[in-house]
C-alpha cells in the first residue's frame, strides 16, 4: 500500500486554526484599545487643530551673519528633537523664508508646556553666581562657614543622603534667602542645607560688584538693584543682549515658587559641552527623581576647572546657574573639583520636572536667538471638510471595487469583501492604539494613505483568485487548484508588497512633515495586507473549496468551468484510412 503524499496534505493544513489565530489576534486588539480608552485615532493638527508658532531668528551680539542655512536647519533639527522629546509627535517644524521657523503643534498634546519648550531653546550656559536674593527681598549675606566636617545644617532627608553618597567634607551654612532648586549631591554638588535663622543679611551683597568708577559695574549694579522678578515682562528681558563672556542679571525660580534675581559671572561652560543628560529615578539613595549629566571631553576640562575655582568660596559664590534663555533653571553648589566628566542634580524633584531640565540640557544648544513673533490657534474647519471630503471620495471608490468584484468574481466577491473588512477593523484598532503608544497623529496624508492601500489590498485578491482560475481552465478541480495555485499567487503578492513597502519606507526616510504620515500609513497597511492574505483570505479560501456550491462550480460561484472556458478533454478516435486502390503491373 502506497504512503499518502505529505507534501499535498500539508499544504492544506489546518486553516480553522488559521482562521481562529487571526481572529483571536482582532478580539486582542480591540479589547486593548477599550481598555486604554482610546478608542478613537488621534489627529493632527490639519484634521483636529492645534497651536502655530512663528519663530523669528535674530543675530546673537558679535555675530552678524549667524542667521543662515546651515544654522537655521540646525536649529530646526534641535528643535524638533525638543518637541518630540515631550511626546509631542506629529508637530511640523520647518523654516519660513530666511529667518523664520514655523512650529505647528496638533490638538491633544501639551501645547502650552511645548511652547515654553520651543520658546527658550536658546543658548544654554552654565555660569557662576556672584550674589542672589529673593526679588523684592534683602540681598544674601555673607554665610558664615560651619567648622562641621560635614553639612551642619539641613533637613532629615538631605542628611541621610549626604551620608548615603558620603559626599562634601565641608559645608557653609547659607542665608534664608538662599534657594533650594536643583540641588546637587554627586561629586560634592549636594543639596542646599535648610537656611539658618542665624544667618542675619549685611546691609550690602557680599559678593555684588562694588560700587566704582567701573561704568559696566555700575550698570549692572543698577540693572540688579531696579530687576523685579515677579513681572513676567522684566523676566523676559533680563540679560537681553548679552554676551557670554560678559556678567549678567537673570531671575529663577526656587523651590517654594518665589523668584530669586541673580547676578551671574561670564558663562564658563556652555549647553553644547554637555554631551548627554536624562531624567532617572534613584531607587539605591532613595533621592527621588535626578538628573545626570556626561560632559564632552572639552566640556569636562571646562566643568572641573569652574566647578575648582567655586569650592573655594562661600555661599552663594560656589554656586554656579545653569541658565537658559537668561532664566535660571537650577543653581547647585559646590563643594570640590567635579573631575569624573559627569555630575547628578537631585532635590525635591517631580518627574517632570526632572525630564523638563533633562531635555533643557540636552537641547538646549542653538546656533541662534529666537523669540516669538506670533502665536495662532489653527482650527479644523477646513481640515473637517477635507476630511468628509475624503472619507465620500474613499466610500465611493471602495463601493466601486465592491461593485466590481460583486459582477466578476460573484461568490469569491464574499471572500474579497471579508479580507476587506478585517483588513479595516485592524487598520482602525492599530491606528487608535498607536497614538497613545508611539504619538501617531492621522492626518490628512494618512487618510489617502489609507485609501490607496484599498487598492492594494484588493489587488492581491485578484492575483489569489486568478491564479485559482487558471489552474481550473488547465482541467483541475477546485480543491487541487486552490492549493496549487497559493505558492504562484503567494510569491507574486510578496514581491508587490515588498515593493510597496520599500516605496513607502524611502518615502518615509527622505521626507519631513505631513509627507511622512502618508508613508507611515501605506507601509502599515501593506504589512497588513500580507498578514490578512495568508492568515484569513487564504485559509478562507481552503475551507471554502470543500463547500458544494464553490467545488462543484456553480453559477454564481464566480468558479463556472463553463464562463471560465473550460474545454471538455477531446476523445481520441482512430482514424480510418480509405481505401488504396492496388495498381495492376
Amino acid at each position: 500500500m502506497a504512503a499518502p503524499k505529505k507534501g499535498r496534505q500539508g499544504t492544506q493544513g489546518r486553516p480553522g486554526r488559521t482562521l481562529a489565530l487571526i481572529l483571536i489576534a482582532i478580539v486582542a486588539l480591540t479589547g486593548g484599545m477599550f481598555a486604554s480608552g482610546h478608542t478613537t485615532p488621534r489627529l493632527g493638527i490639519d484634521l483636529a487643530g492645534g497651536t502655530s508658532i512663528t519663530l523669528q531668528a535674530k543675530n546673537e551680539p558679535g555675530q552678524k551673519n549667524a542667521i543662515n542655512p546651515t544654522n537655521m536647519n540646525t536649529a530646526v533639527d534641535i528643535m524638533n528633537r525638543r518637541v518630540n522629546g515631550l511626546g509631542v509627535t506629529e508637530a511640523e517644524v520647518q523654516t519660513q523664508g530666511e529667518s523664520n521657523i514655523i512650529v505647528n503643534i496638533p490638538k491633544g498634546t501639551n501645547s502650552e508646556q511645548a511652547r515654553e519648550q520651543v520658546g527658550t531653546t536658546a543658548k544654554l550656559y552654565f555660569r557662576p553666581v556672584l550674589t542672589t536674593e529673593v526679588s523684592g527681598g534683602d540681598p544674601a549675606a555673607s554665610p558664615s562657614p560651619s567648622a562641621s566636617s560635614s553639612a551642619s545644617t539641613g533637613s532629615d532627608k538631605d542628611s541621610e543622603k549626604d551620608k548615603a553618597t558620603d559626599k562634601a567634607t565641608s559645608s557653609a551654612t547659607p542665608s534664608a534667602t538662599s534657594s533650594t532648586q536643583g540641588r546637587a549631591v554627586t561629586d560634592a554638588l549636594k543639596a542646599d542645607p535648610t537656611p539658618s535663622g542665624s544667618g542675619s543679611p549685611s546691609s550690602s551683597p557680599s559678593a555684588s560688584p562694588s560700587a566704582s568708577t567701573d561704568p559696566a559695574t555700575a550698570k549692572l549694579q543698577a540693572q540688579y538693584t531696579a530687576l523685579d522678578c515677579s513681572k513676567k515682562t522684566v523676566r523676559a528681558k533680563a540679560g537681553d543682549g548679552v554676551k557670554a563672556s560678559d556678567p549678567t542679571v537673570a531671575c529663577g525660580q526656587n523651590s517654594q515658587g518665589q523668584w530669586q534675581k541673580y547676578i551671574l559671572g561670564p558663562a564658563e561652560v556652555e549647553g553644547t559641552d554637555v554631551d548627554k543628560a536624562s531624567a532617572l529615578f534613584d531607587t539605591q539613595g532613595a533621592a527621588g527623581w535626578k538628573v545626570t549629566m556626561d560632559f564632552t571631553s572639552k566640556g569636562a576640562k571646562k566643568f572641573a576647572s569652574i566647578t575648582g575655582k567655586l569650592a573655594q568660596n562661600q555661599s552663594p559664590q560656589n554656586q554656579f546657574a545653569i541658565v537658559l534663555d537668561g532664566e535660571v533653571v537650577s543653581d547647585p553648589f559646590v563643594s570640590q573639583a567635579l573631575t569624573g566628566g559627569s555630575a547628578e542634580i537631585s532635590g525635591s524633584f517631580k518627574q517632570q520636572e526632572a525630564e523638563d531640565l533633562a531635555n533643557m540640557l540636552s537641547y538646549g544648544a542653538l546656533p541662534l536667538t529666537f523669540t516669538e513673533a506670533s502665536v495662532t490657534t489653527v482650527t479644523a474647519a477646513l481640515g473637517g471638510e477635507q476630511l468628509e471630503a475624503g472619507l465620500i471620495a474613499g466610500a465611493i471608490g471602495l463601493a466601486l471595487v465592491i461593485i466590481y468584484l460583486v459582477a466578476y468574481y460573484r461568490g469569491l466577491s464574499l471572500i474579497a469583501i471579508a479580507s476587506l473588512l478585517v483588513s479595516a477593523v485592524m487598520t482602525y484598532v492599530i491606528m487608535s492604539l498607536l497614538g497613545p503608544a508611539i504619538g501617531f497623529a492621522l492626518n490628512l496624508p494618512a487618510v489617502c494613505g489609507a485609501i490607496v492601500a484599498i487598492g492594494i489590498t484588493a489587488d492581491s485578491f485578484i492575483v489569489f483568485f486568478e491564479r485559482i482560475r487558471d489552474e481550473i481552465r488547465e482541467g483541475r478541480t477546485l480543491r487541487p487548484a486552490v492549493e496549487r495555485g497559493w505558492p504562484r499567487a503567494r510569491r507574486t503578492i510578496l514581491v508587490s508588497d515588498f515593493v510597496s513597502f520599500l516605496a513607502a519606507a524611502v518615502l518615509f526616510v527622505v521626507t519631513v512633515g505631513k509627507v511622512q504620515g502618508f508613508a507611515f500609513t501605506l507601509g502599515l497597511t501593506t504589512l497588513l495586507d500580507v498578514v490578512v492574505v495568508f492568515f484569513f483570505t487564504k485559509p478562507l479560501m481552503t475551507i471554502l473549496a470543500r463547500k458544494k456550491f464553490f467545488a462543484e462550480g456553480h453559477s454564481w460561484s464566480g468558479l463556472d468551468p463553463k464562463r471560465l472556458g473550460v474545454q471538455p478533454p477531446l476523445r481520441r478516435t482512430r482514424r480510418v484510412s480509405a481505401p488504396v486502390d492496388t495498381k495492376e503491373a
